[in-house]
């Protein structure tokens, strides 16, 4: 009888221990998802702006493309911040 009540303990434990692991592995997975939309809308904000920046302030492809670069570092790094 006590093997018995041990063993309902340890499988209780083992669910409980198995649940809190899914929990995280879903806190994780939802982090990533966040961190990759925000890189692609980071990304998309990037061109539009390379674009607009040709054609309304008139300045030349390099000067566009160090802006472009600029608008994707700080989508990097609201990526890393969503992650911590």
């Amino acid at each position: 009888m006590i093997d018995l009540k041990l063993a309902v303990q340890a499988l209780a434990v083992a669910g409980l221990v198995a649940l809190s692991g899914a929990s995280i592995a879903t806190e994780n997975a939802k982090e990533r998802q966040a961190g990759r939309s925000a890189n692609q809308d980071a990304k998309q904000e990037a061109r539009k702006e390379k674009v607009d920046c040709r054609q309304e302030n008139n300045k030349s492809n390099a000067e566009c493309r160090q802006d472009k670069r600029g608008a994707k570092q700080d989508g990097r790094e609201e990526k890393r911040d969503i992650k911590r």
